[in-house]
């Protein structure tokens, strides 16, 4: 997808010249130039619209242009220049500083202890005592603060009734039982790396990881402390069916066992510029437990921290430079599933996602109306 938007951008329409050995008073060879240049322009718009429909979930709108490459007004080129020499240096300094004294507590609670080594597991949240206790309360406090480092002064959370979602899960003449069952996965759309910063710091749940995170230098413990299910998304084997089972005996763990951490799953699989919810995979619904759905949003005015057609470092770099970052959290109440959706996995996954939909506030463009219907 990104290359293609490269594409887009480095090679425009190609526009036939005239021919300048022919006489200019020849209006016949005037006609046909005239009009191969208009239809090769009408195929590059042809072209242009089609990959915006393609890509409209991942195309940025912010000041900043696609891919964070557009050419910027002289006051957001100041600011900018300002930020790069005051601002960016002090974040880095004081987030990595965070991310420092959270290893080492990690490190201290984890002393002289084994790590579960069960199939694509490899961490502590099996912990129990003042470990455990030590390393959820620190991690909940440091991501905050780390998020306000970062310059997400305050977060906006909403938290919605749980009657309109008791009478959905309520089908066939079935009735949930009157004391209610916990969670065993937390649902949320996923706009940016951002997202697992907010839910570290209000459920510190664990969570689906590329391997290649684990042998990362302090993250990489840091990931076996939430108990991290590590998957090698780049293979092609039949490993997906083993991270499956691992993730959905998880989440049946967590909804049974409460001293358990829930599973945050992103069941889009891939971040998005916030605007649309991409069809739901199944892995967190297979074990048929209650799930909680959340949706984040990131209102912005200069740059948007949607992590989509820009490079790592590059959004790193614009969002450490902006003052100010806004995020806006929904709370969804825990979703409790029929006996035909726990059958039907894809039917439960549907349903969830077209309840998130309805409370996102969304263009009723045609993706949404896809993922609508």
């Amino acid at each position: 997808m990104e290359s293609e938007l490269k594409d887009l951008n480095s090679k425009p329409a190609k526009i036939q010249q005239p021919d300048t050995t022919h006489d200019d008073t020849s209006s016949k060879d005037d006609r046909p130039l005239l009009k191969a240049d208009s239809s090769s322009t009408a195929a590059a718009a042809a072209n242009i619209h089609e990959l915006e429909k393609k890509f409209a979930a991942y195309v940025r709108n912010d000041v900043y242009g696609t891919m964070g490459r557009g050419e910027l007004p002289l006051k957001e080129k100041i600011m900018l220049g300002i930020s790069l020499v005051t601002l960016l240096p002090l974040r880095i300094v004081f987030g990595m500083s965070l991310v420092v004294v959270y290893y080492l507590i990690c490190r201290i609670c984890t002393m002289f202890s084994a790590p579960n080594q069960e199939e694509e597991e490899e961490g502590y949240a099996h912990l129990g005592g003042w470990r455990r206790a030590v390393i959820v309360r620190s991690g909940r406090f440091l991501s905050r603060s780390l998020l306000f480092v970062v310059g997400f002064y305050w977060i906006t959370e909403t938290h919605k009734d749980s009657a309109n979602t008791k009478e959905n899960s309520k089908t066939e003449g079935t009735h949930q039982l009157e004391e209610q069952e916990r969670p065993g996965a937390i649902v949320s759309n996923h706009v940016s790396y951002l997202d697992i910063l907010y839910h570290m710091s209000s459920s510190f749940p664990s969570f689906v990881a590329k391997r290649s995170v684990a042998k990362i230098p302090l993250v990489g413990l840091i990931s076996k402390c939430l108990g991290c299910v590590y998957v090698q998304r780049e293979s092609k084997s039949s490993d997906f069916k083993g991270v499956a089972g691992v993730v959905t005996d998880r989440v049946r763990e967590a909804h049974h066992n409460g001293s358990a951490p829930m599973m945050l799953l992103f069941p889009e699989g891939t971040t998005t510029n916030g605007d649309y919810l991409l069809s739901f995979k199944t892995g967190a619904f297979l074990a048929g437990a209650p799930v909680v759905p959340v949706i984040l949003r990131y209102p912005y005015q200069r740059f948007s921290p949607a992590w989509d057609s820009i490079t790592g470092v590059r959004h790193v770099v614009f969002l450490l430079c902006q003052f100010v970052n806004h995020m806006e959290v929904t709370h969804l109440p825990t979703y409790y599933p029929s006996q035909q959706e726990k059958d039907d996995p894809k039917l439960y996954a549907n349903n969830v996602r077209r309840l998130m939909a309805t409370e996102l506030p969304l263009r009723l463009n045609w993706p949404l109306r896809k993922y609508l219907s």
